[in-house]
């Protein structure tokens, strides 16, 4: 399968354009899209995303992601092997947290040059091909490149940040919840909020956090909408008490 991890969202006609290549070539493969909102323009915030969901699919499986801000500039573009799954995309960091804490990694530049390559939309006229090739078993031409090169060494192991907010106000961290103490305390936007295990353990109205389904630190309102209430923003800071 190919799942599409873009920050083009779903109107407009961007989404629509790669998914036409992919089935042109690689047809009857499956496109998911996984996310169609990520983070815009923050290869950072996205990449913490990105590594949080990407190992519930399986090995063989293609994502092709495209949170791209420097599309057309000398950014690399890039396909990298972690743990059996393949990533294709730019090299600006979207590909670093899911490097790094890959247990197998190998990593390649995209030599190969479509014919057709505009300066502003490298997810329809290379990526995709790519994605599709590899999906395929087609080869890529392709030069090796160093594991670390696809690494940012100084962004942290766990972002004290709002990485995403979902279809219901609940806000995404950038933390693995098994890094946290069980009573760790966060203050985000001036509010206190203690962990629970489920919505149910507060009252309506009440923020939390706890460990969503991938593993992340996650704030929530029960029946209510965190980013309203506590006035989350994606890119806001987190801060933990212990």
């Amino acid at each position: 399968m190919i799942l599409l991890f873009t920050d083009f969202g779903l109107s407009g006609p961007y989404t629509g354009q790669m998914k036409a290549v992919v089935a042109q070539q690689a047809p009857g493969v499956p496109v998911i899209d996984l996310f169609a909102d990520a983070p815009a323009f923050d290869p950072q915030l996205s990449a913490y995303l990105l590594a949080a969901y990407a190992p519930a699919f399986p090995a063989g499986s293609v994502f092709l992601c495209v949170v791209d801000p420097g599309v057309g500039t000398d950014r690399r573009p890039v396909m990298v092997e972690a743990d059996g799954r393949w990533f294709v995309g730019p090299d600006n960091g979207l590909f670093a947290l899911l490097a790094r804490r890959a247990t197998s990694l190998n990593a390649w530049t995209i030599d190969w040059i479509p014919d057709r390559l505009s300066a502003s939309f490298h997810g329809r006229d290379l990526f995709a091909p790519v994605s599709a090739a590899l999906a395929t078993g087609r080869t890529v031409e392709r030069s090796p490149l160093p594991g670390a090169a696809i690494d940012r060494p100084g962004w942290p192991d766990e972002l004290a940040r709002i990485v995403y907010v979902d279809v219901y106000g609940n806000g995404m961290t950038g933390m693995r919840a098994g890094a946290l103490a069980a009573d760790a305390v966060l203050t985000v936007a001036g509010t206190r909020i203690a962990r629970a295990g489920t919505f149910g353990a507060v009252g309506p109205g009440e923020a939390l956090w706890y460990e969503n389904s991938n593993g992340l630190v996650e704030i929530a309102v029960n029946c209510g909408r965190a980013d309203r209430v506590l006035g989350l923003q994606v890119g806001d800071e987190v801060t933990v008490d212990s």
